[in-house]
């Protein structure tokens, strides 16, 4: 089974911590699949490692045509595809769209507790250009909060500051973006 372009995307819950193993199985399979993952530290009693973990635990994303999703779900490791309501839901192509840049530019990135609100903002240069989302400070940076809506969590992607453009109000624990200020000459 080939899986194209035109199918959607959908959120598949998988056993945590299998999500690359997973990935695989369903690529064999046909189906189009992505595994969004980040280097994380693990520490260990003598060392401490450098390790691929999936920016969302749980889960990938996969293009599927939902009267052919039985391979799908009988292969092992699959837990369901996610719905709402009984009803299953494509994610937003732009979601998807949004996070493979960002784990295609290899900036430091890490799974982050999904935001409703806070400072919206356009990243304007850089590797993000045209890319919206929620911007926060950890540890003294600053960081573009994109998120995926159908399930709740986000991914934080370390930015420059002088990238983004504010869009919105800020909320509670966000980065307070003073305006820009433009020169005659500009």
């Amino acid at each position: 089974m080939d899986v194209d372009d035109r199918f959607p995307w959908f959120a598949v819950n998988v056993r945590t911590r299998a999500e690359e193993l997973v990935g695989s199985a369903l690529g064999s399979k046909g189906y189009q699949v992505f595994v969004p993952t980040y280097l994380e530290c693990r520490r260990y009693a003598s060392c401490v490692k450098k390790v691929n973990a999936a920016l969302f635990p749980g889960y990938l994303f996969c293009r599927l045509d939902l009267t052919h999703r039985l391979p799908l779900l009988q292969t092992s490791g699959v837990n369901h595809i996610v719905s709402m309501g009984g009803d299953f839901r494509p994610l937003e192509e732009t979601e998807i769209s949004a996070i493979r840049r960002v784990v295609d530019s290899k900036l430091p990135t890490l799974p982050w507790p999904y935001l409703t609100t806070g400072h919206r903002a356009r990243i304007e240069c850089g590797p993000f250009v045209g890319m919206e989302g929620i911007v926060t400070k950890f540890k003294g940076r600053e960081r573009l909060v994109l998120s995926v809506d159908l399930l709740q969590r986000s991914v934080a992607v370390e930015i420059d500051r002088s990238w983004i453009r504010p869009m919105g109000a800020a909320g509670p624990g966000s980065l307070t973006l003073p305006p820009r200020t433009h020169s005659a000459g500009a």
